[in-house]
């Protein structure tokens, strides 16, 4: 069973993998290294077993991951309790083009779309989908305090950005209550974001720990000569003690298995 760790000062403690659900919902305008076919039902609902079974408790979703939202209020429907449910708000997908909007009115009716359609009362981490410009979004559009009224209404119970900048991690760090952040074998640099939220209690989410798959491509060819980079990935994210975990997208059944057997 993989261990957990305390997602800042939420309450929550979260699996060091949580499992992301982009897959199960869009497989358009994606940077994967292999083109795939969306789960249906049956898939969707044996890989989420899966993770289960093996401890982890956090998923992750978003109102731009096409209808993965919807799936999944169907798919954790009986089992809400044994998950911490982390959506967005800012970014929406349609025809195969991101849009976004984080004005105050279209972050309150996000939020209230994402509770109908994960067929729950409450969501457990809502974090804004940035679209690069961090420092604006938190200084001009009100995004995270409609988020932060939303969470004292019982509607949210921690919540964050997932950011693009080192700067605009560092202010949604002392904004709010969790950041998402990339750091991967290729890229590092927003560590300073990382050891600021582990000095303010804050909790760290990464993304993109495996570069987004292309990680696990290259093992083949790397394995012998550098050891796994899939663990060695793991083993460096995770020796900091500021993460508390790391969102890995997979829809493989054997790939989630080898990323859980790599911690």
């Amino acid at each position: 069973m993989l261990p957990k760790r305390p997602l800042g000062q939420t309450g929550m403690e979260v699996s060091l993998l949580g499992l992301g659900t982009v897959k199960l919902g869009r497989n358009q305008g994606v940077k994967y290294p292999q083109s795939f076919k969306i789960p249906d039902d049956k898939e969707a609902a044996t890989l989420i077993a899966l993770a289960k079974d093996n401890g982890i408790n956090l998923i992750d979703t978003a109102p731009a991951y096409g209808n993965s939202e919807q799936r999944l209020g169907k798919l954790l429907a009986g089992q809400r309790q044994n998950w911490l449910i982390c959506t967005k708000v800012g970014e929406e997908f349609n025809n195969g083009e991101s849009r976004y909007d984080f004005s105050t009115e279209h972050t309150r009716s996000s939020v209230e779309r994402s509770l109908q359609r994960l067929n729950t009362d409450f969501l457990d981490i809502v974090l804004i989908h940035s679209d690069g410009n961090d420092e604006e979004i938190l200084h001009r559009h009100g995004t995270l305090d409609t988020l932060a009224a939303l969470k004292k209404e019982g509607k949210i119970r921690a919540i964050g950005m997932s950011t693009k900048t080192v700067k605009g991690g560092l202010l949604a760090a002392e904004q709010s209550d969790v950041v998402m952040i990339t750091w991967n074998l290729q890229y590092d640099a927003e560590i300073p974001v990382a050891d600021y939220c582990h000095q303010h209690g804050k909790g760290v989410l990464i993304k993109k720990a495996l570069a987004s798959g292309h990680a696990a491509k290259s093992q083949g060819a790397n394995v012998n000569a550098l050891g796994d980079p899939i663990k060695q990935c793991f083993q460096m994210i995770f020796a900091h003690p500021g993460v508390s975990s790391a969102i890995v997208g997979t829809i493989n059944p054997n790939h989630l298995r080898t990323n859980i057997s790599a911690i």
